[in-house]
C-alpha cells in the first residue's frame, strides 16, 4: 500500500488520517512517512548488491529534519553535508561523524575546523586553495584530514539548468584535465590524506547515460592517478537520481543504475560512496494545506490555499510540478489555478490544471514534497515557518514546530529609536 492512500474516502499517511493531523497541528504542514523513507533507503541499497564495497550517505540538503535523519541513520545511512549547520543536524540526529562527508563549494575556515574537530569521515575538496587551507588547519591540530578531490567531468546531466552541476561552466569541482597535477600537489601536503575522487553532476536525473559518461571519465582518472603512484581507495559517485512528480513520469531506474555502476567500476578496486537525497525523501512527504477561497477568474477560477511559496519554493524557483489532491476527493474535478497568499504572482503551484474539485475550507495536499520542501522554507511575507510531522504506523508526532517569523529572525529597534517609539505611544 502506498504511504499516502485513501481509506474510507479520506487521505491517510500510513494509518493516520490527514484530517487528524490537521486538527492537531494546523496547516500548512509537511507530513513524512517513516515507512516510505525506510522502503526507499532499502531499495537503493538493494540495487547496489553488485557493488562489493560501498557507503551510503543521505544528502542532508534534501531534508535536514532531525527525525528524518534518525530514521535513515537507523538504516545505516550516513550524511552528505554542505554546511556547518547541516553538520550540526547530522550529529544531533545520531549519525556518526566518521560516516559524514563534507561537500560544498564554499566551506569556511570555521566550518572546516568544526569538521576536523568532529572527526568527519572525509572532505570533498572543490578547488586547490580549499585543500591547502584544510591541510594547514589539520596540521595545526596534529591531524591529517581525509579528503577526496571533486572532479567536474564536463557532462551535462540533461536536467533543469539550476540543478545541473557537472558542466564545464558549473562552479563545482575542478576540470578533469587539471586533476592529475592538482592531485599530486595536494597529496604532498602533510596535513592532507588525499585518497580518492568525487563527482556529482546534478539532481532529478532519470536518464542514466550522463551518469555513466561521468563515471567512465572518473575511471580513466583513477587509472591515470595510480599510474603516477597515487593512492586511490575511495570514489564518491554522488547522488542525483530523480523521481516521478507527475502522472506518466517515471522514477529513475535504480536497479539498472546499480547494474551500470557495478559494470563501470568493476576494475576500480575502491570503496564507492553514494549520496542519494531526493530519491529517498521526495515521495515520503506531502505538504498539507487548506483551501482559503475559490476566487472566480477570467479564464479559470483561482484556488487560494494557505500554503505559499515560502513553504514550498520549488514551483516558483523551477516551475516544478507537484500533484494537488483533495484529502476527501469527491470524484469530481475542475480546471483551476492553484495559488498561495504571498504577494507575488510567482506564488503559483499549478496553472490551469485539472484538479480535484475543492471548496472553501477543504483540506488538500501537494504530493512528492519530502525533498527540498521544508528544507527551502522561509518566513517571507513574515509568515510562520512551516510545521513538520512524522508518521510511523498509527503514531504521529510534530518534529518541527510552526514558528512565528519574529521568533525565527530576532529583530530589534536600534537603541536610539526607543525613546521616539515611547513618545509616539504616549
Amino acid at each position: 500500500m502506498p504511504p499516502f492512500h485513501l481509506l474510507g474516502g479520506e487521505m491517510h499517511a500510513e494509518a493516520v488520517s490527514l484530517e487528524t493531523i490537521a486538527a492537531h497541528v494546523g496547516t500548512p504542514a509537511y507530513i513524512y512517512s517513516a515507512e516510505a523513507l525506510r522502503a526507499a533507503a532499502q531499495r537503493f541499497r538493494a540495487a547496489l548488491t553488485g557493488v562489493p564495497r560501498k557507503q551510503l550517505m543521505f544528502a542532508v540538503k534534501a531534508n535536514p529534519s532531525l527525525a528524518v535523519l534518525r530514521v535513515l541513520a537507523d538504516q545505516n545511512y550516513g550524511a552528505d553535508i554542505v554546511s556547518g549547520g547541516e553538520l550540526d543536524c547530522a550529529l544531533r540526529a545520531g549519525i556518526a561523524a566518521n560516516h559524514i562527508v563534507f561537500s560544498g563549494v564554499g566551506k569556511t575556515a570555521p566550518e572546516l575546523i568544526a569538521g576536523l574537530d568532529a572527526g568527519l569521515g572525509r572532505f570533498n575538496l572543490e578547488h586547490e586553495r580549499e585543500g591547502q587551507m584544510l591541510a594547514a588547519l589539520a596540521a595545526q591540530r596534529g591531524k591529517r584530514a581525509p579528503a577526496l578531490l571533486r572532479i567536474n567531468p564536463g557532462v551535462d546531466a540533461c536536467t533543469h539548468a539550476k540543478i545541473t552541476t557537472g558542466r564545464s561552466d558549473s562552479k563545482f569541482g575542478v576540470p578533469a584535465n587539471e586533476a592529475l597535477a592538482m592531485y599530486g600537489r595536494l597529496a604532498a601536503l602533510p596535513g592532507l590524506d588525499l585518497h580518492g575522487l568525487a563527482v556529482h553532476i546534478g539532481s532529478q536525473i532519470t536518464d542514466l547515460a550522463p551518469l555513466e559518461a561521468a563515471y567512465r571519465r572518473i575511471g580513466e582518472l583513477v587509472r591515470a592517478l595510480r599510474q603516477k603512484g597515487h593512492r586511490v581507495c575511495h570514489v564518491d559517485l554522488g547522488g542525483g537520481l530523480g523521481v516521478s512528480y507527475r502522472p506518466g513520469q517515471a522514477d529513475a531506474d535504480v536497479e539498472t543504475y546499480g547494474r551500470m555502476v557495478a559494470a563501470v567500476s568493476r576494475d576500480w578496486d575502491v570503496t564507492l560512496l553514494f549520496e542519494p537525497g531526493r530519491f529517498i525523501a521526495a515521495q515520503a512527504g506531502v505538504l498539507l494545506t487548506r483551501v482559503l477561497w475559490v476566487k472566480p477568474g477570467e479564464e479559470h477560477p483561482f484556488v487560494i490555499v494557505d500554503a505559499a511559496m515560502n513553504d514550498l519554493a520549488r514551483p516558483a524557483l523551477y516551475d516544478a510540478w507537484h500533484e494537488f489532491a483533495a484529502v476527501r476527493p469527491s470524484g469530481r474535478t475542475l480546471v483551476a489555478t492553484v495559488v498561495g497568499p504571498v504577494c507575488e504572482t510567482g506564488d503559483t503551484f499549478a496553472k490551469a490544471r485539472v484538479i480535484d474539485r475543492v471548496g472553501e475550507g477543504d483540506l488538500a495536499l501537494f504530493h512528492t514534497a519530502g525533498a527540498y520542501g521544508a528544507a527551502m522554507a522561509s518566513t517571507y511575507n513574515c509568515r510562520p515557518l512551516v510545521a513538520e510531522v512524522l508518521v510511523d504506523g498509527n503514531r504521529h508526532a510534530v518534529i518541527a514546530d510552526r514558528i512565528p517569523a519574529h521568533e525565527v529572525r530576532k529583530q530589534r529597534l536600534a537603541p536610539w529609536m526607543t525613546d521616539a517609539t515611547k513618545s509616539r505611544a504616549a
